[in-house]
């Protein structure tokens, strides 16, 4: 690897997925097996998953099922169907869903102002469901604390739980079970969800390559965000694009002002399962840019993308999260840069599930963890930021013939980027790393020339 620097590099068609990969329904029932028998591990006779439209990617992977306009409780027992309390609009969606669940309408969860003249009370549910004086009740939502007591689950749910159990019950936090950055369920993926994410990676990165290659000055923000052709898969965060002086906010929604040449520039385009980011200038080359900033990239991207060369060439199985965490110290530990989160973190449904990634982590990386590339730089100065989000997978060799067996158009999707990665780019990939993106580690900084792109090839 040399020290990073501009070249003209085509990025080629890497092709995209005739068809969505389906998540078999025998798969449900075997999440929900496994998860069982975490729960006995750990004590608990019950499981409470809590979702909402925002927080629903537990509930979704457990069942297939999220609520839509409303709230869903799961209710796991020891043994038999689950069941699902539901309100008045997804309580026929519900009864769709791959997993057979026992259905009960609990109108509470329906939208305000909408009928509750037809539902049983919340502790009779909770009654029938077994949960008595004594039980021991592990509560699902989205957020782990260190303290298990802390739940982000709502308080008309917890509360009535621990009235019913009483001093001698248990209701604690138990996300861990499902997003532990260590082996949480769902940051150690099955072949068929791994093939579902790069599915996903495929619409969100190539939307974006098509926002790179047809970005225009005078075009607004909402005439630009179209060039995403967003195809209608739920998304795992709000659409972002803007350009100019609310590009350093970074988070906000397109509107309708016109994009300017020499305007600051971030895009996010993220769905279950994938996220794809870029950022830059409107420009064409280092000469447009102001003479305060017109070493952005020696100053800025060159040393941003030798953080993320060496980033990439650690990434394998076995690998401790801490030493992440130390490259990007090394490289881009200087305030100038402005990095404060992790320099990494796992993928699945929804955009950020968890990061082993972190000072002196000791969690080894394993098969089938699906990581986003996310190591931003906050500059807060007229540098603006250089960003690179892709999403990748960890596969050994086992679960590599397996994945090349079934999915073979996705696996010569991952060998095409792999090759783009060393040959043009420079970056060193151990076997284990499967790279999702159609626009794999790409970085043109001057967005009115998307041919010109950093590598750190020889």
């Amino acid at each position: 690897m040399t020290g990073a620097r501009l070249a003209d590099i085509a990025l080629p068609e890497f092709g995209m997925p005739e068809a969505m990969p389906e998540i078999p329904a025998h798969l449900y029932v075997d999440r929900l097996t496994r998860l069982r028998a975490r729960a006995v591990e750990r004590g608990y006779d019950h499981l409470i998953v809590y979702a909402d439209r925002e927080h629903s990617a537990n509930l979704s992977y457990l069942t297939g099922f999220d609520p839509r306009f409303e709230e869903a409780v799961l209710i796991v027992g020891p043994a038999g169907d689950p069941a699902i309390l539901v309100g008045n609009e997804c309580y026929g969606m519900a009864g769709a869903a791959p997993l057979t669940m026992r259905r009960h309408l609990f109108q509470d969860l329906s939208l305000p102002g909408q009928p509750r003249d037809r539902s049983k009370p919340l502790p009779e549910i909770l009654a029938d469901e077994g949960i008595r004086r004594g039980s021991q009740v592990g509560m699902i939502g989205w957020k782990s604390y260190s303290d298990r007591e802390l739940m982000e689950v709502p308080a008309f749910l917890v509360d009535v739980v621990r009235r019913i159990t009483g001093p001698t019950g248990v209701v604690e936090n138990a996300n861990d079970l499902l997003i532990g950055a260590k082996d949480g369920l769902r940051v150690i993926n099955e072949v068929e969800q791994l093939a579902a994410l790069e599915y996903a990676a495929c619409q969100t990165s190539n939307g974006v390559r098509q926002l790179l290659l047809g970005l225009e000055p005078g075009m607004t923000e909402q005439e630009a965000v179209r060039l995403l052709e967003w195809n209608g898969m739920p998304l795992s965060c709000h659409l972002m694009l803007t350009a100019g002086p609310r590009a350093s906010l970074g988070l906000l929604s397109p509107g309708d002002r016109p994009i300017g040449r020499g305007d600051r520039f971030t895009v996010a385009f993220g769905i279950w399962g994938a996220l794809n980011c870029r950022a830059g200038f409107v420009v064409a080359e280092d000469a447009e840019l102001p003479d305060e900033i017109s070493d952005y990239v020696e100053r800025l991207v060159g040393p941003y993308f030798e953080a993320v060369a060496e980033w990439y060439g650690a990434m394998r199985i076995g690998q401790p999260g801490g030493v992440f965490q130390e490259i990007i110290d090394r490289h881009l530990g200087d305030p100038f840069f402005g990095i404060f989160l992790n320099p990494g973190h796992q993928i699945h449904l929804d955009e950020w599930v968890n990061s082993p990634i972190a000072p002196g982590s000791q969690i080894e990386l394993r098969s089938g963890m699906a990581f986003q590339v996310d190591i931003i730089p906050a500059t807060g100065t007229d540098y603006f930021t250089t960003n690179i989000e892709d999403g990748i997978a960890l596969a050994d060799e086992s679960m590599r013939a397996v994945f090349s067996g079934r999915y073979p158009g996705a696996w010569a999707r991952i060998q095409a980027r792999r090759d783009f990665m060393a040959n043009h780019l420079g970056l060193d990939l151990h076997p284990d790393v499967l790279p999702f993106s159609n626009i794999p580690a790409f970085l043109p900084p001057f967005l009115l020339n998307p041919d010109r792109a950093m590598t750190v090839a020889g």
